[in-house]
């Protein structure tokens, strides 16, 4: 069976935010892919903590929640919910298919990891570009700068040069 059936990735890249400045996936996401509870998925998280230290994953503040629940209509849920969600990094994610243990949590894993490769790839090629366009304009900007005296002199070339006046009166 093919893993990529399972779920397609744009669904899963819905779930991927950006939080700290790193993409996560939120415990409750990652228990829905899982198919198991999040009191399950986070049971096992803290049974094996020293699997995951803050690099792998974190929870989130109060302030973060509410900035979530603010800004993703799917978290609505999230907003009278009493306990604070985890974020897993890339790497975290990783590592709950080996506390899982679960043939669906090893091929969810493998999906969300090709995902998050996926993005990073896409991220790569976006400032490649944007590199790409910073020089052109660069080039454009030293082509305006050589048109305009070329276009300068074509006007100095051109014009009728001023006839100088008689001067009428005395010396």
């Amino acid at each position: 069976m093919k893993t990529n059936t399972l779920l397609p990735i744009d669904a899963i890249e819905q779930k991927i935010l950006l939080i700290r400045g790193q993409k996560v996936m939120l415990d409750r996401d990652l228990a829905e892919l899982y198919n198991v509870e999040t009191k399950y998925l986070n049971r096992q998280v803290k049974r094996n903590r020293g699997r995951f230290p803050e690099e792998f994953m974190f929870q989130l503040t109060t302030w973060e929640k509410n900035e979530l629940v603010t800004n993703w209509h799917r978290l609505a849920l999230l907003k009278h919910s009493t306990s604070l969600p985890y974020a897993f990094t890339e790497h975290g994610v990783a590592m709950l298919a080996s506390v899982l243990n679960s043939a669906q949590a090893v091929r969810m894993s493998l999906i969300i990891v090709k995902t998050f490769v996926r993005m990073r790839e896409i991220v790569s090629t976006h400032k490649e570009l944007i590199q790409k366009l910073k020089l052109l304009e660069m080039r454009i900007d030293r082509h305006d700068e050589s048109i305009q005296s070329i276009m300068e002199a074509i006007r100095q070339l051109v014009s009728t040069p001023e006839k100088p006046k008689r001067r009428i009166g005395f010396i």
